[in-house]
C-alpha cells in the first residue's frame, strides 16, 4: 500500500526579531519587510516576494563588479535583518513550488546568519522536495542542535527518517515532537504512518483518530487510518475511510488504489476496477505496480 506524500512544516520569520534592527537597517527596508509579511499572511506570495526583494536590496550592499548574481553570491552584511528577509522570501518561493529558488534564499540566509534555525529547517524542506533526503537530514540535525525545542524540526526529521527506512528513528523524533506540541494533527498522522511501518496497527489507528480530532478535514489521516484497517482485514472500515479521504482530496491517488484493493477483496470487481482506472489516470507510470498488487489481491481472494 503506497505512502502518502507529506508536505513539510515550514516556518517564516514574520516578525522583526532584532531589537536594534531599526538602528542598523534603513527604515524603507523595514517597511518593505513588514509589507511583505502582510501580503504573505494574506496569501499574496508574488507581492510578498517583491517586497522582501526590495528589503534585501536596501539592507544589503553587494560587490557588483564580481558577479551578475551579486544578490545571492556576494553579500556584504549590513545587519542580520537581511537573513530574515531571505528566509521569508524563500518560504514564499517554496509555497509557489520554486524549490530551487527557495533553496538559494535559505543558503543566503545561512551565509549571513549561521545560527538561524528556521533557515536550516526550511532548506531541509526544499531539499526534500528536490529529492535530497540525506541533505535534508543533515539540515534538520543542525536545526535541532540550534533549537532543542523546535518541534517542527523533530516533526520533519521524523518524516525524513521514515522516508529513509529508519522507522525507529522516525518514531523517536515524532514522539519528541508530540511532547513539545501535543495538539499537532500533522505529527499524529505522521506517527500513525510510522506505526503502520512497525505493524502497530491499533496504535496507528489511535494516532489517526487523534489527528482527526484536531483536524477533522485532514484527508491523509483518513487515508492512513483506512490503510491500518486494511492491514487488519477490516475492509468495511477501510473503504469508509478511503472514501472520506477522497471526499476531502480527490487527488490522493493511493486512496483510489487502496479502496480498489479493498473492494476487490470484498468481491466487488466492477467498483474496484473503477477505482483502479482513477488511480491510473493520476499515476499512469505505476501501471505495472498496480497489476502486481491486483494479482496478489486476487490470489488472496481465491484462497479464502
Amino acid at each position: 500500500m503506497s505512502r502518502y506524500v507529506f508536505r513539510f512544516a515550514i516556518v517564516a520569520v514574520i516578525s522583526i526579531v532584532f531589537v536594534n534592527a531599526s538602528a542598523q537597517t534603513p527604515g524603507s527596508a523595514i517597511n518593505h519587510y513588514r509589507d511583505g509579511s502582510k501580503k504573505f499572511s494574506k496569501g499574496d506570495l508574488d507581492g510578498a516576494i517583491e517586497d522582501y526583494s526590495r528589503a534585501i536590496v536596501i539592507s544589503s550592499r553587494f560587490d557588483s563588479a564580481r558577479s551578475d548574481n551579486a544578490e545571492t553570491n556576494n553579500i556584504t552584511l549590513v545587519d542580520p535583518f537581511t537573513a530574515n528577509a531571505y528566509v521569508n522570501r524563500g518560504v514564499a518561493r517554496y509555497r509557489k513550488g520554486d524549490f530551487e529558488g527557495a533553496k538559494a534564499d535559505f543558503n543566503a540566509a545561512i551565509r549571513i546568519r549561521p545560527s538561524l534555525g528556521e533557515a536550516y529547517l526550511n532548506r531541509a524542506a526544499a531539499l526534500r522536495e528536490l529529492g535530497d533526503l540525506p541533505g535534508a537530514l543533515v539540515d534538520l540535525d543542525k536545526a535541532v542542535a540550534l533549537k532543542p525545542n523546535f518541534y517542527e524540526a523533530f516533526n520533519n526529521r521524523g518524516s525524513v527518517r521514515r522516508d529513509l527506512g529508519d522507522t525507529t528513528g522516525a518514531l523517536s523524533d515524532l514522539d519528541r515532537a508530540l511532547k513539545l506540541n501535543s495538539h499537532n494533527a500533522v505529527t499524529f498522522y505522521l506517527r500513525g504512518y510510522a506505526l503502520i511501518d512497525s505493524k502497530s496497527y491499533d496504535r496507528a489507528i489511535a494516532d489517526f483518530n487523534s489527528a482527526l480530532k484536531f483536524s477533522p478535514e485532514l484527508a491523509p489521516a483518513y487515508q492512513g487510518r483506512g490503510t491500518a484497517h486494511m492491514f487488519k482485514s477490516e475492509l468495511d472500515e477501510a473503504i469508509s475511510d478511503f472514501t472520506q479521504a477522497l471526499k476531502r482530496d480527490p487527488e490522493i491517488a493511493v486512496a483510489y488504489l487502496n479502496r480498489g484493493l479493498a473492494l476487490l477483496l470484498r468481491g466487488e470487481e466492477s467498483q474496484a476496477q473503477a477505482d483502479f482506472d482513477r488511480y491510473l489516470a493520476l499515476k499512469p507510470e505505476l501501471k505495472a505496480d498496480l497489476e502486481r498488487r491486483v494479482e496478489l489481491a486476487r490470489r488472496i481472494l481465491q484462497h479464502r
